[in-house]
């Protein structure tokens, strides 16, 4: 007897798969009309889905307790960033990171060392009574700016009309590189408050020690092996899969994932022995499109990165802790407000103005503000936050279950901080393209309104589109002279049809010009020496006519009417 089943796994499954499957539909017009972030979007979809509103999706009785929640959560964002990071090396040209080594250097270095102090410096002066040091883990957790995120300013229409290729690269190139150079910031913070927190009095070695810890385990170990590891996995992932293409080993379906393939592996074998798996990624799917082969051969074919960023938001959305922002024992919310604002606005903008005419990519004032503000927090601020908070879990003393003194609030500090920046980081980078567009257009439409009162009719024929006015105030008739020449200028431009061929138009009806026919009847049908003469209509059609792109074959029969000069000029174009 059939049953009702509504289970954990059919509702999630469920849910998740109606939501990408309602906004796949829509998604064209969403992202490229209305320039909405998929994030933006996702995340809503989340809060909606969520125990604090419809109670479709219960993390918390999935997961069994809030140690494995934070577990799932982590390795999902790993999961996510991995392959994000081995797409972002792929979307670059050959040897990119070679070649643009200078700026990529300034961006990297001073840049992100100044975001982190600055993010620092406004949360210890904003939540009341937070250690400096503490202050240090919550700015190294929002110092690398999110790939995912970055995709709205890099990809669809508005990157491909606003945003120059150059610029483009290097932001890909920079929100590649950072996620990866979060490690040293964190670390330095979290030994010391490992080492010199509480008086030293839970651990011996002081701050010697620490500082002894991070060149050897974050920079050694963590840094350099994860660079060493990416860059050979991805030149054996390269020449391996040149043999087999060569010899026709592989299909054309295990070709376009083995970049998918290839970041599991790379997150899989870089959790293993302990390393930086996220910029591993990023080496490796630079280092595996060193020749531009790969990334040419699948740059129009279809991703599943889009995917994984509405599923791991939605995700953000269920397991967010929105209470925590209004009842926390931190910081009120007035306050966590002020500190998002001053955040968006201080820790990247200024430090990108000071050096962008040291950087070749930014032309010009403008970019500079663009790409410094466009520096959002998302996927990689979680990650982070989540290995904080397994970090903080090894400071309890004796391995018992109640963490050192100095560090009793420093979970909650971390959670509700890190989250709260990430939340707003989607909420206004995801609103600032459509709102910019907006309030770019508005008062333009509104002024055009009110100083003209004409009646605009648009004539849709073959996409292009035909404006016809019509005044009010030319009222008077005009004479068979003016109408001629006002028809010519409406027809300049030639009328398509689908295909590509021209609607010839209808010959005007005008008195002969004396001489004209005469001149032209005694050259003969075969005398070219007239052919400065012909109609207007006939050199029309005949011209090398513009926005031409595609000539098709049946075409040369209408040319063919005119002459054999343009059958042969349209050979030449194809």
């Amino acid at each position: 007897m059939p049953t009702l089943a509504l289970t954990n796994f059919n509702i999630v499954v469920g849910v998740l798969g109606g939501w990408i499957s309602l906004f796949g539909l829509v998604s064209y017009l969403l992202k490229e009309n209305f320039y909405m972030s998929e994030a933006l979007i996702s995340l809503m979809a989340g809060v909606a889905f969520s125990p604090h509103a419809a109670n479709f999706v219960r993390p918390l009785d999935y997961a069994g307790s809030e140690e494995n929640l934070n577990a799932i959560t982590l390795y999902f964002t790993r999961l996510v960033l991995g392959v994000q990071l081995v797409l972002a090396g792929v979307q670059l040209p050959s040897r990119y990171l070679k070649t643009k080594w200078k700026p990529l250097a300034i961006l990297l270095g001073p840049i992100m060392t100044a975001m982190w102090l600055a993010t620092s410096l406004l949360v210890w002066g904003l939540v009341p009574d937070l250690p400096f040091l503490h202050a240090l883990v919550v700015g190294a957790c929002v110092t690398p700016t999110d790939p995912v995120l970055s995709n709205v300013i890099v990809k669809g229409r508005f990157a491909d009309h606003n945003i120059p290729k150059d610029l483009q690269k290097i932001i890909i190139a920079e929100s590649g590189a950072n996620d990866g150079l979060g490690y040293p910031f964190l670390f330095l913070a979290l030994y010391l408050i490992k080492y010199i927190g509480d008086g030293g009095a839970s651990e011996s070695g002081g701050a010697g020690l620490a500082i002894g810890l991070w060149f050897g385990e974050t920079w050694g170990y963590t840094i350099i092996l994860s660079v060493v590891y990416g860059a050979a996995v991805g030149w054996m992932a390269k020449e391996l899969l040149h043999f087999c293409e060569e010899r026709k080993f592989v299909d054309r379906e295990s070709f376009l994932v083995f970049a998918f393939s290839l970041a599991l592996f790379i997150t899989g074998t870089c959790g293993m022995i302990g390393s930086d798996d996220i910029l591993a990624c990023f080496i490796a799917g630079n280092v595996f499109t060193w020749d531009d082969w790969f990334r040419l051969e699948t740059l129009d074919e279809p991703t599943i990165d889009m995917l994984l960023n509405v599923t791991i938001f939605m995700w953000y959305g269920v397991v967010c802790p929105w209470h925590s922002f209004v009842a926390n024992g931190i910081i009120p919310i007035y306050r966590l407000i002020v500190l998002g604002i001053l955040i968006l606005l201080l820790r990247r903008l200024p430090f990108v103005l000071a050096v962008y005419k040291k950087i070749p990519q930014i032309d010009g004032f403008r970019q500079a503000i663009f790409m410094g503000f466009f520096g959002p927090i998302g996927c990689s601020a979680i990650f982070y936050l989540y290995v904080t908070l397994e970090f903080i879990v090894t400071l309890n003393p004796n391995d018992g279950d109640e963490p050192r003194s100095d560090v009793a609030n420093l979970q909650e500090d971390v959670l509700v901080l890190v989250w709260f920046m990430v939340v707003c980081s989607v909420v206004v980078h995801g609103l600032s393209i459509p709102l910019g567009k907006f309030g770019f257009y508005l008062p333009r439409t509104i002024s055009r309104s009110r100083s003209s009162p004409n009646m605009l009719i648009s004539a849709q024929l073959s996409g292009r589109s035909l404006p016809l006015t019509r005044s009010r105030e030319n009222t008077r008739v005009n004479t068979p002279t003016e109408s001629r020449s006002a028809s010519r200028s409406v027809s300049a431009r030639p009328v398509f049809r689908i295909g590509g061929s021209i609607i010839p138009e209808p010959p005007a009806t005008q008195p002969p010009t004396p001489g004209l026919s005469s001149a032209n009847e005694a050259a003969g049908p075969g005398d070219n020496s007239n052919a400065n003469l012909r109609s207007p209509d006939k050199e029309l059609q005949s011209s090398n006519l513009p926005n031409r792109t595609i000539r098709f074959p049946d075409e040369a029969e209408a040319d063919g009417k005119v002459g054999q000069e343009p059958e042969r000029q349209d050979a030449t174009e194809s």
